[in-house]
Order: structure tokens, then sequence, then C-alpha cells
């Protein structure tokens, strides 16, 4: 029996949305009313409803997982300048213990998940009972590092037992020119969270550095700090293979005494990492968003940005170590060339080649040519990392390296960010596909601030008191993402 609602003819072979009728069987088609039209929506909005909860329960977690992070560089008081040149804070215990007080409340007020501290006088009993006390009774683990060499200072790193538990601690020490140390924590989270498709619960794991690289007294000791870059990295590699981990989120905190300009920041921008405050804020690595924030006024008076949470997720594509390193070295090289040579493009190929009669340049002339740049040190450039820059240089492997090679190899490295060719697209149907073995956990930068405002514009106050550094707070939300496959020598 045929629906007293009116009909048409339905066009050859067109399917029937209403009643699921075909113009080749019936050549009816039902014309909708307002009923079936409310039907056809409601269904549409469950579908688009029943998407978003698939994006979200794949994509953003738990608000209850949130964590946040801080570094902050206290400015040792054995370090802290007086009124004259010889005077140090030190020496006045009611000065250091009233802006270490000030520093604590400040922390505990915003009582971070991580804590990573930088110059803290672990040689003065007193100023280390009072954060381990103060930040013990706020339900914190702490870990300290002394600088080798008994300088005095060293890193602390508090973890809160809300969010993370302990699995592993290590210590990295370099045993160089500056006296540096590292600490790494492994942690897992202490809310496990709900794995896709099934009632099992996960806990993520996350790797913690916490760090202080030596200070630039010259543009000679870029390549140490070069160097503490690389060993952390090289360890964190190791322990991941030692332990064999899957892939997780690593975290670098801490006071990096270079800017966005420096080879450190390429270093570790072409190793997939990114600067979280820098994230936040939708800043870029051009010229014009390098000094839109500071965090530092050095002893000199001059202001930058030198301190950085610095995040790796496992969605991240990475060059090799050693190929970034090499470039990384090679910018180093170019920029002593132009500095402190004061030579043009073509005049630093001529002092490259030195007397070489040939239009190239030969290794004896290059390593010759490092040694005047002083390159060529037992903390700086050894001959196997000499031969490895030739190596890189020398593309065709004749022996020698020739204006196009310079230019493509020493004078153009590409010591660059990887973001925009190795990023993984998650999209609703990239989500959809990727089963539990292609995931991993990550994180998002959810909001990034330094402290005190006027260093997010650019400006030091002078009523500013706390340090001679602000500490930055970046908050992160965990995420399930694609994880990129991992190659031999890479993280």
């Amino acid at each position: 029996m045929v629906s007293s609602r009116r009909r048409r003819p339905c066009p050859a072979m067109c399917r029937c949305v209403m009643c699921g009728g075909n113009g080749a069987a019936g050549g009816l088609v039902c014309l909708p009313n307002e009923t079936d039209v409310g039907l056809v929506q409601a269904k549409k909005q469950r579908r688009e409803a029943g998407a978003r909860r698939r994006r979200d329960r794949h994509h953003h977690l738990d608000e209850r997982c949130v964590v946040s992070c801080t570094t902050f560089n206290i400015l040792a008081p054995i370090y802290k300048r007086m009124d004259s040149e010889n005077c140090r804070e030190s020496q006045y215990r009611a000065y250091w213990f009233s802006r270490n007080e000030k520093i604590i409340d400040r922390l505990l007020a915003d009582r971070s998940s991580i804590i990573c501290l930088q110059e803290v006088w672990l040689g003065n009993d007193e100023l280390v009972d009072m954060y381990q006390k103060q930040l013990g009774d706020a339900n914190y683990t702490l870990f300290k590092l002394a600088r080798t060499n008994n300088r005095g200072d060293g890193l602390l790193t508090a973890v809160h037992n809300s969010y993370f538990n302990i699995l592993n601690y290590r210590e990295l020490l370099f045993n160089d020119f500056g006296d540096r140390v590292a600490q790494l924590l492994h942690v897992e989270s202490a809310v496990p969270f709900l794995l896709n498709r099934s009632t099992s619960c996960v806990q993520q794991q996350s790797l913690i550095v916490n760090t202080h690289l030596l200070f630039p007294h010259d543009h000679i000791l870029s390549v140490v700090r070069l160097r503490q870059v690389y060993k952390i990295l090289e360890y964190i590699e190791a322990y991941q293979e030692e332990h064999k981990l899957g892939p997780m989120p690593i975290i670098l905190c801490g006071d990096w005494n270079g800017s966005k300009r420096g080879q450190v920041y390429k270093f570790l921008r072409s190793q997939g990492f990114v600067s979280s405050y820098d994230t936040a804020h939708q800043y870029s690595d051009n010229e014009e968003d390098a000094h839109k924030w500071v965090s530092h006024r050095n002893h000199r008076g001059n202001i930058c940005g030198v301190d950085f949470i610095w995040l790796l997720n496992p969605d991240k594509c990475r060059k090799p170590l050693k190929t970034s390193w090499n470039e990384a070295v090679f910018g180093i090289i170019k920029y002593l060339l132009l500095q402190v040579a004061l030579v043009s493009e073509k005049n630093a190929f001529a002092l490259l080649k030195a007397d070489s009669t040939d239009d190239h340049i030969t290794y004896s002339s290059f390593y010759h040519a490092l040694c005047q740049l002083g390159m060529v040190h037992t903390d700086r450039l050894n001959s196997d990392e000499i031969e490895d820059l030739w190596s890189e240089a020398d593309r065709n492997g004749d022996g020698v390296i020739d204006y196009k090679e310079f230019q493509r190899c020493i004078w153009s490295p590409k010591c660059c960010s990887q973001e925009e060719d190795t990023e993984i697209d998650i999209t609703e149907e990239s989500l959809d596909t990727f089963e539990a073995d292609d995931e991993a956990f990550g994180f998002t930068v959810k909001e990034a601030a330094l402290f005190p405002p006027e260093v997010e514009r650019g400006m030091w106050p002078e009523n500013y008191s706390l340090s001679d550094h602000a500490p930055l707070t970046v908050v992160f939300s965990p995420v399930r993402m694609p994880c990129s496959p991992r190659a031999p020598g890479r993280l």
C-alpha cells in the first residue's frame, strides 16, 4: 500500500535517502516532511558528538592529569655580588636566608609537579635544610647533585608525589672545563590513564633532565656547551636502550646559558625539541621573535633569554645525533670566521685552504685553520671529531673540499628545525586507524609564564630581587599520539 504522502519519480539509479528505495526498482522517492528532517539532523548531531568523544578519548586526556614544571636558577649566594666586586651575599646570612625564604614561598605557592633548580648553594647545610624541610613537608621528593671539584653550588630537582612516581634517578658528570653536571629522572604519572578501546589503565612515563650549562665567557666556549648538550642526549639514548624503553616524552629543563640565536638552541631544534615557552606564545625561530622575552640579567648588565623547558614528543622524527652535532659545529666555525677573524665568505674559503695552490681545502689546512680559531683543545674538538667534520664536508670523498662543498657544508650548515618536515598530523581519521601499539603518550603545552611579567615583554624590572634569573613555569596536558618509528643513532 502506497503512503498518502506525495511521491514523485526518482531519477534512475538514485537511492532514496529517507526510505531506502531505488529509482530503478520503484521509481519513487519520499519527499521529506519536517519530522524526517529533524531525524536526519539528530542523527547527524549524534554522529558528530560520537566523533568528538572519540577524538577526545584518543587525544585530550583527563584534566586531572595536567602537570606543570618550573625551572629556576636561584643565584647561589657565593656568586651574588653585593656592593663591591669582592663582596658576596654568602657573607651575610640575613640576606641570603631572607631571599631564599621568599624563593621557597613562591615555589610552594606555584606548587609545580616538578621543580628544577640551578645554582643551589649545596655547600651550605643550613640552606639545603631549608629546601629539604619545606619542600619535603609539601610532599616533594628531592634529589641534589653538586658540581664537581667542590664548586659549592649544584642542582636540585623536586618531584611532587601526587603527580609522579619516581622509577629511576641517574647523575651525569661532564668532567669538563666548567665542572657541570646534569640529573636524569625517569618518572611515571601517579594518575593512570584509561587505555584506548579497553578497560585497562596505563601510567604515562617521561624522562626529565635538569642541567646548567657553562657560561660563555668567550665565543670559543660555545663548543663546550654544545658538547654538554650532546652528552645529555647521548646519555638519554643509552638509558633508553639499556632499559628497553618505549616511546615517551622527554623534558629538558635548566639554564642553558645561550639564547635562541645560538647553536645549542639550533641543535636541540634539529633534534625535534621545541621550546615550551615559545610554543605557548606562538613565537617562531625567526630573528624578529628572538628578543621578545628575557629570563636573565648577567653580571655585565646584559639581558637575554637563556632559561628553557624543552619538550620532545614521541611523534617526532629526528636526525642522527652526530649529524646535528656536525652541523652545529660548522655553525660555530662560521660564526668565528665572521665575528672573530672578520672575513667574508670568499676570504673564509681562502683562509681555510691556506697556501694550497689548487682551489680547494686540504685536511692539513682545515686542521690548521681550526687551531688558529681556537677550536682544537681537549675541552673543544679532538682529532676524531675533526675527522668526522672533514668526512661530513668532503661529500664526494676525493680527499679535498671544493668551493661548492664549502658553501653547502661549512658556510650554510642545515642545523635547523625539523618541525615542518617531520611532524605527524593527528587528524580524526588517523586517530581511528592507529591501534594501541602504534600510539604513545606525549604532552601538549597548555600555557607558559615567566615571572616577573615584565620579562615577558623583554624588560628587566629594577625592583626584582629574587635572583638574576626569572622562574619559568610550563603547564603540560597529556595527549595520545601516533609515535614516530625509531632508527639507529636516534633518540
